[in-house]
């Protein structure tokens, strides 16, 4: 079985994006992707934590291949982070590569131990 587009575990794969052009620079529109299925670790008990995700953002020269955000996105799964700093490393990862006009990350994690919380980051 090949595994060279597999992500590392403990790792976040942010080679695995990838962007494309944007056909239409000039012409600003609203990029908006969303997810029910983002998971990562609690880096204390190891257990996971579910959350909804939202990406928005006005492309500039690039967008995101969607297959790249899914499997970066996915390198997640196994890595302990902190809600606060999971927001921060997905905008910073998609503003590095896109350069984007604008971008918002929201994060709204399920609910443990009877607390929800939710976490956004813009630039």
């Amino acid at each position: 079985m090949e595994t060279k587009n597999m992500p590392e575990f403990n790792k976040v794969s942010k080679e695995l994006l990838q962007a494309m052009p944007y056909q239409y620079v000039g012409s600003d529109i609203n990029v908006c992707i969303q997810t029910e299925e983002f998971t990562c670790l609690c880096p204390w008990t190891g257990l996971p934590d579910f959350a909804d995700l939202t990406i928005k953002y006005i492309p500039n020269k690039t967008v995101v291949e969607l297959k790249s955000l899914k499997m970066y996105l996915q390198s997640y799964r196994m890595v302990g982070m902190v809600h606060e700093s999971v927001v921060n490393s997905i905008m910073n990862d998609i503003k590095a590569l896109l350069e984007p006009k604008k971008i918002f990350v929201e994060l709204k994690f399920k609910i443990r131990g009877g607390i929800t919380t939710t976490v956004t980051a813009e630039n």
